[in-house]
C-alpha cells in the first residue's frame, strides 16, 4: 500500500509531468507550418551563426555547446542540461517549457520568433541523435 501511494506522489510531481514528445511536438509544429520536418535543416540552424539576435548570442552553440548531447552553459555559468533528448530524457516533454525557451531563445539568438517549421526541423535533428 505504502508503495502504491509513493508511487502515485510521484506520477503527481510536478517534475515527472510529460504531456508531450519530441515526436508529437515534430507532428504539431508539421501541422502548423504545412511541412515536413528536415533534420539536416534542424542541424544547420542550430550550428549557425544567424548574426541577427542579440550579439552576445549569435547561435544557438553560444550556451548549448556544439554537440547537444553535452551539458551546456549559460553565459552568467548556469549548466544547461543537454538538447539531446537521448542524452536527457526530459528534454521536450513539457509544452510549457518547450514554448518559453524557444520563446526566450529564439528571440536572443534570431532577434524573433522560430517558426513552426524551424521548431520542427530542430526538434527532428535532436531527436535523432
Amino acid at each position: 500500500m505504502k508503495r502504491l501511494a509513493l508511487l502515485a506522489l510521484i506520477a503527481a510531481s510536478p517534475t515527472f509531468a510529460q504531456d508531450t514528445s519530441p515526436a508529437k511536438l515534430i507532428a504539431g509544429y508539421e501541422a502548423q507550418s504545412g511541412k515536413a520536418a528536415d533534420p539536416a535543416a534542424g542541424r544547420a540552424f542550430y550550428l549557425a551563426a544567424h548574426g541577427t539576435g542579440k550579439p552576445e548570442t549569435p547561435s544557438c552553440t553560444t550556451c548549448h555547446t556544439k554537440s547537444p548531447k553535452a551539458s551546456g552553459q549559460t553565459r552568467v555559468g548556469k549548466v544547461i542540461d543537454p538538447l539531446a533528448p537521448s542524452a536527457n530524457r526530459a528534454r521536450f516533454t513539457d509544452s510549457a517549457k518547450v514554448e518559453k525557451w524557444f520563446g526566450r531563445n529564439c528571440d536572443s539568438v534570431l532577434g524573433r520568433a522560430c517558426t513552426a517549421a524551424e521548431k520542427a526541423n530542430l526538434i527532428a535533428w535532436l531527436a535523432s541523435l
